[in-house]
């Protein structure tokens, strides 16, 4: 595997740097970048017009990683050469949300192969319910599959986010799933959080896949309101920095899960996964440490199920947790990095959400506030 990083800082740089672009230099390029890239037209039409005959896992983020280091506002291309690797690229284009487990199923089953190892997911960020994307998903593949991925992101403004689609043009309500096959490929994922939970257990007595409308038997906004204070009024960006950390029973495993939209008319909340009725919820707030020790964690429990070292290795942040760390977030990349060798290349997003397994589940979750990792190397 062979691999090489260019990050662009502006739109002239990259545009210069696309008319000279040779896109049989690599078998995959992971395209991440501020969404103000695909925005411009002409240049999102420039983009297309390049990469149209590569093979591009691309999508608009909430801060970009190249190298060892974070960065806001960039375009950061990877590109990487395979020596004995297959690749397979397929897209599904979302007529609405409804459609999220239809979605991940045909995914799913357009990818499937006996020699198939790992499958890469990017998601439109927005309009997509991301628990019911990985159940489709989940649907198909035994636990020998491997699924991680995440979900873009476009600055916490919870608006647009944009994913490359077949032609490689960045398009909104876009799912791209990438399928890696044969022996030679191994790969890992891991996740996890760092948060602290705070309160009483309180009951979700009114919900319908992603959105809240009642817990405890109160509205869930005006609850949620009476947390957040004077903070409410800057809701759904505020609910960042307080999460819900969620049980569907007392038995399973806790899924941290973020806020994107709020009805007033509803007095509902929505969140980017399911919170199912008769879930236990708690609040959860910042704890900057917990934060980026659960990021040097994360890459731990990677580290520890790889039988070889990572060549490439792709971190999904939650934009969650760089609006609370804020100037401390390339601490959090670096407790990342610094578990590797030097020999390793890394990339990665902030994201409005994460797929990977957790660190004692047997299927593949959506995650929110987490810092998922995914290694890839060839032996």
């Amino acid at each position: 595997m062979k691999i090489h990083q260019l990050t662009f800082n502006s739109k002239i740089e990259l545009s210069d740097f696309l008319k000279q672009f040779d896109p049989a230099s690599a078998d995959l390029f992971f395209v991440f970048a501020d969404k103000s890239y695909f925005q411009d037209d002409q240049l999102n039409a420039e983009i297309q017009s390049a990469f149209k005959k590569a093979i591009v896992a691309g999508c608009s983020t909430s801060g970009e990683i190249a190298g060892s280091k974070f960065t806001e506002g960039s375009f950061v291309i990877t590109s990487v050469k395979l020596e004995k690797t297959r690749i397979k690229k397929c897209c599904y284009k979302l007529k609405d949300v409804s459609e999220s487990y239809v979605a991940g199923e045909m995914l799913a089953r357009e990818l499937q192969s006996e020699d198939l190892k790992h499958v890469f997911i990017l998601s439109d960020g927005i309009d997509v319910n991301g628990t019911r994307l990985i159940e489709g998903v989940n649907s198909v593949y035994d636990q020998k599959i491997n699924v991680s991925g995440g979900l873009a992101g476009d600055n916490a403004a919870f608006k647009k986010t944009f994913v490359a689609d077949m032609e490689n043009h960045f398009v909104s309500n876009c799912i791209s799933a990438f399928g890696f096959y044969g022996d030679s490929i191994q790969t890992g994922s891991a996740s996890f959080g760092g948060w602290n939970s705070f309160g009483i257990d309180r009951l979700v007595t009114k919900s319908k896949e992603n959105i809240v409308y009642e817990i405890d038997g109160q509205p869930a906004l005006e609850l949620y309101k009476s947390y957040l204070g004077d903070m409410s009024k800057d809701l759904p960006g505020s609910a960042l920095f307080f999460p819900l950390e969620m049980r569907e029973s007392e038995n399973s495993e806790a899924l941290v899960r973020t806020v994107l939209g709020a009805s007033e008319q509803e007095n509902s909340l929505t969140f980017a996964g399911n919170i199912p009725e008769g879930s236990s919820v708690r609040l959860m707030k910042t704890n900057v440490n917990r934060v980026i020790d659960g990021a040097g964690k994360a890459s731990s429990l990677l580290n520890e199920g790889l039988a070889a070292d990572a060549q490439l290795v792709i971190m999904v942040s939650c934009v969650g947790r760089k609006l609370v760390l804020k100037q401390l977030t390339q601490d959090e990349v670096e407790a990342v990095t610094d578990n590797f060798n030097q020999h390793s290349f890394f990339t990665g997003f902030y994201s409005n959400g994460e797929i990977s397994k957790a660190q004692f589940q047997k299927e593949c979750s959506l995650h929110n506030q987490t810092m998922t990792i995914t290694a890839l190397s060839e032996i």
